[in-house]
């Protein structure tokens, strides 16, 4: 019995639709997920090496410091912690998204003497921060020094730095947080331009997942550097 044109045709639309609609459902969840959830993003700097190197690709846990939009009203607000690694909106540009690691929560009383941080006036233990090799610089080593400032300094920063600055520390104000690489004599952080607020904060890094960064040297002999090498980095960020 032949089939009839019609029905041919009604069949090919219902799986078009069926498809379109599965392709639907796919984007809503994927723009669901990547707006609440987690994204990816990646590492643009040497600010954070070698904890996190340039080319890294990572997930950003959006849910780990600062629930926003609809989720705000039926999740807590998480806490932030010194140590935490922090993916936020660059406050001069917030178009652009850094990665750098909590070094002062509101209330701390920070300051450094020759590239080490010192808290409340004790010197902090960070075993994460490594310090390359390079030239001497007051600011960036002795901060906050207000003898002269770094050429990179925001103009407001250094301004603001005028006025808060007491018995050679800052306090860390409300809602505000001092972040810093772990690259720390190659790194623009907040001793360059100033405190993080709590609302630029985009969430934590969870883990990498590719990376366009060398593999690391190994002793393996004929071991070729491929792309297929790049996986070899995937790990879980702490």
């Amino acid at each position: 019995m032949p089939v009839h044109p019609a029905h041919v045709a009604e069949k090919v639309h219902d799986g078009v639709l069926s498809r379109l609609q599965a392709l639907l459902e796919i984007v809503v969840l994927a723009i669901f997920f990547a707006t609440f959830i987690a994204q990816p993003d990646r590492v643009p700097s040497e600010s954070m090496d070698p904890t996190l190197r340039v080319g890294d690709f990572y997930l950003v846990d959006k849910q780990a410091c600062a629930p926003t939009g609809i989720l705000d009203r039926v999740l807590p607000a998480a806490t932030v912690h010194r140590g935490d690694l922090v993916v936020f909106h660059y406050p001069a540009d917030p178009d652009k998204n850094l990665v750098k690691r909590v070094v002062g929560l509101p209330g701390d009383r920070l300051r450094l003497r020759d590239g080490r941080v010192f808290l409340d006036g004790s010197p902090l233990a960070e075993s994460y921060a490594v310090y390359t090799e390079a030239q001497p610089d007051g600011f960036r080593d002795d901060f906050p020094s207000m003898r002269s400032a770094d050429p990179t300094v925001d103009p407001r920063w250094w301004a603001e730095l005028r006025r808060i600055v007491t018995n050679g520390e800052i306090v860390v104000p409300p809602d505000r947080y001092f972040v810093m690489g772990d690259n720390r004599n190659d790194s623009e952080d907040s001793r360059y331009w100033g405190f993080v607020p709590r609302q630029a904060l985009i969430g934590r890094p969870l883990l990498v997942y590719f990376s366009l960064a060398a593999p690391p040297v190994t002793n393996q002999p004929g071991l070729k550097t491929s792309l297929r090498n790049r996986w070899h980095d995937i790990r879980v960020l702490r």
